[in-house]
């Protein structure tokens, strides 16, 4: 029986690895404890909780981009943290900590360090961020997702999935459609062009949508369109009298896999979240990376791309009618939706979150 601490929040990209390897400790180790640390600012508040797992809150330590007044509180606020992740280190008699990476993983690594609890680092991008590259310098071992990521003696295991996304993957796509399109309000026999920013949505993305959204549903295409929480207000479906293909925005998605499987291609970020989610489950995509940051999002599409699996159109390129470009001969073209969708399989295979977590229970046991 081991006690487990799993740390990471803000966003998808680092809660949904957490969640996926989070269900694979469990089944592995029933009698074990898990417990896992966030903030209060995260989108880990919410969904962690829904999935059963318990969720302790430390306080954000956010590393401001320039310098100003911030950064010279980041000391004291880092000590906190780190305190504040000993007590929780210390009630939940941790064996092992496991990281994804983000603010709110520091703290943990920090805090376990000083205590001499094992640390296991878990990047989801192909460049990592600060908190994995300080952590990989302690850690007991350094896992990625992409193979050229540069962190000192790292494993490539992939990225942990849902069980759900599993699933979907070992079903197949299309032996889903027909419900997941029933439950979305999507017509059977048109194609489904999925558009989403990740949580926090696109804004460049979403307004080149909605800009052809017009042509695309003159084409036949439907749109389900994930515009995220904080860009949706209010919109409402628009039906193409003559093809009766439909636009459907939505805020957010909890089950992506329903929405993977209504799709036959997707518009969206290359977090690495959603590039793995797409290839293990077999969904062409076109990524359009965010241009700000270190570059990570076109480093984690390029393997996609490199296997002729994935397509990237660069954020200043997208427009209605760059979109219209791409999607509408694509979507319509079954034979090579089917071809990039199983070299995306290929690229990246399932089973990620199985092997993260062996690691886990084994570096606990050492």
């Amino acid at each position: 029986m081991v006690n487990v601490v799993l740390a990471g929040g803000g966003t998808a990209g680092h809660t949904s690895p957490l969640i996926a390897t989070a269900e694979q400790l469990a089944m592995a180790d029933p009698g074990g404890s898990l417990v896992c640390v966030g903030t209060a600012k995260g989108l880990e508040t919410r969904v962690i909780p829904e999935a059963g797992l318990r969720l302790e809150l430390i306080p954000p330590v956010p590393l401001p981009r320039h310098v100003n007044a911030d950064l010279f509180k980041v000391p004291t606020r880092l000590v906190g943290a780190v305190r504040a992740a000993s007590r929780i280190l210390r009630t939940a008699h941790a064996d092992v900590v496991i990281g994804f990476g983000g603010y709110v993983s520091m703290p943990v690594y920090l805090a376990a360090r000083r205590m001499h609890v094992p640390v296991v680092v878990h990047e989801q991008n192909a460049l990592p961020g600060l908190a994995n590259r300080i952590a990989a310098r302690f850690a007991a071992a350094v896992l990625t997702t992409f193979p050229d990521t540069r962190l000192p003696h790292a494993q490539r295991v992939g990225l942990p999935v849902r069980d759900a996304i599993a699933e979907l993957a070992e079903q197949g796509r299309s032996a889903r459609r027909g419900p997941a399109r029933d439950s979305f309000g999507l017509r059977r026999d048109l194609p489904v062009l999925l558009v989403s920013g990740g949580s926090s949505g696109a804004r460049s993305i979403n307004r080149a949508t909605v800009a052809a959204r017009d042509q695309l549903l003159a084409a036949g295409v439907q749109v389900l369109h994930v515009l995220g929480l904080k860009n949706f207000h209010d919109d409402k479906p628009v039906t193409d009298q003559q093809t009766g293909a439909g636009y459907h925005p939505v805020a957010y998605v909890d089950d992506m896999a329903s929405a993977y499987a209504a799709a036959d291609l997707m518009l969206a970020r290359s977090g690495a979240g959603t590039v793995v989610e797409t290839a293990v489950v077999g969904l062409p995509a076109i990524m359009v990376p965010l241009p700000i940051g270190n570059g990570e999002q076109a480093r984690n599409a390029a393997p996609l791309v490199g296997a002729d699996a994935g397509i990237i159109v660069p954020d200043d390129e997208l427009g209605p009618q760059r979109l219209i470009r791409e999607v509408v001969p694509l979507i319509n073209d079954a034979d090579r939706l089917s071809t990039m969708g199983e070299a995306a399989q290929r690229v990246m295979p399932a089973g990620a979150a199985q092997r993260v977590a062996n690691v886990v229970l084994q570096e606990a046991s050492r």
